[in-house]
């Protein structure tokens, strides 16, 4: 059921989980790309792939989903449910 926030398993790949983070923060598509250092195509095809793992279908969603299941760590909401941050390229 696209748009509906439930809980279905999802697994991101930890470059999904980048792109995630970035959308969250507010970049654009073009933002994340230059950021990570890849086309804003790759950063197109990531958000399609993402849109078509979760239960979402838009970049509002896709955040409000992100932060209710601890994907992403936004202004010390839901920091303590997610890992220790790594160096992969979001420095």
């Amino acid at each position: 059921m696209a748009g509906s926030v439930s809980e279905i398993p999802v697994t991101l790949s930890d470059r999904e989980l980048q792109v995630v983070e970035l959308i969250a923060s507010g970049l654009t598509n073009q933002e994340i790309a230059d950021k990570l250092e890849i086309s804003k195509r790759t950063v197109d095809n990531h958000i399609s792939n993402i849109l078509n793992k979760t239960p979402v279908d838009n970049r509002v969603a896709l955040v409000r989903w992100a932060i209710q299941w601890g994907k992403v760590c936004l202004e010390n909401i839901n920091c303590c449910m997610l890992p220790a941050p790594t160096d992969k390229g979001l420095s």
